[in-house]
């Protein structure tokens, strides 16, 4: 797709991205990693449990504006799950991924939710639940509706996907960018004109809770 160029964000040098960390949480197999290889590469396979922290670049372009998102894929598994605390530190979105046949993981991406809650201040972070493995809709343990109620009730964005048959995988990643950017284009309008401010270095702050 042709990028048109536009004028610069702040902090952005000309012609280059705004840069935004997005970090993909839940528990084991629910397919985070799918869905970020199936949104960089277009590809789907196999794939053996994350160890750690896996890590993917993409440039999105929405309109005339573009970003880069710097995608952290972490490891579901409960012996992770305290170092992965480190890798959401710092990060602009997250998408709370669930298997919608598995109701366990349903509970999990909101016991992730809790931990975003106690690292960043209400609506400092674009979060979005998503869930996936709709092929796998015979098998559902988790109802659209409950995902779309629990979202509600927590202003969460909310969307199921399916990253083996591409459904709306793209989809997700575009409207977290376009809320990313309207964000950006807010905290913009609202500096005064003369002050220069770098908008995607975050103001350094007290943590809400004590390191885990």
């Amino acid at each position: 797709m042709a990028q048109a160029e536009g004028p610069a964000r702040p902090g952005t040098a000309p012609g280059q991205p705004s840069v935004f960390k997005l970090v993909l949480l839940g528990s084991g197999s629910v397919g985070k990693s799918s869905l970020a290889l199936r949104y960089v590469r277009n590809d789907f396979k196999s794939i053996l449990p994350t160890v750690g922290c896996a890590f993917f670049t993409k440039v999105v372009n929405v309109g005339a504006a573009s970003l880069k998102l710097e995608i952290w894929d972490t490891a579901g598994q409960e012996k992770y799950h305290s170092i992965c605390h480190l890798y959401f530190r710092g990060a602009n979105a997250a998408l709370l991924v669930y298997d919608i046949t598995k109701k366990e993981s349903f509970y999990q991406a909101q016991r992730w939710l809790k931990d975003l809650e106690n690292e960043f201040h209400p609506g400092e972070v674009v979060v979005m639940l998503v869930g996936n493995k709709t092929d796998l809709a015979e098998e559902r343990q988790v109802t659209f509706q409950e995902g779309k109620e629990f979202a509600e009730g927590k202003r969460l964005l909310f969307m199921e996907a399916s990253a083996r048959l591409n459904h709306h995988v793209a989809e997700l990643f575009g409207t977290v960018a376009r809320e990313l950017l309207q964000r950006e284009e807010r905290e913009a309008a609202a500096q005064p004109r003369d002050a220069r401010v770098t908008l995607n270095q975050r103001p350094v702050r007290q943590a809400k809770c004590c390191a885990r």
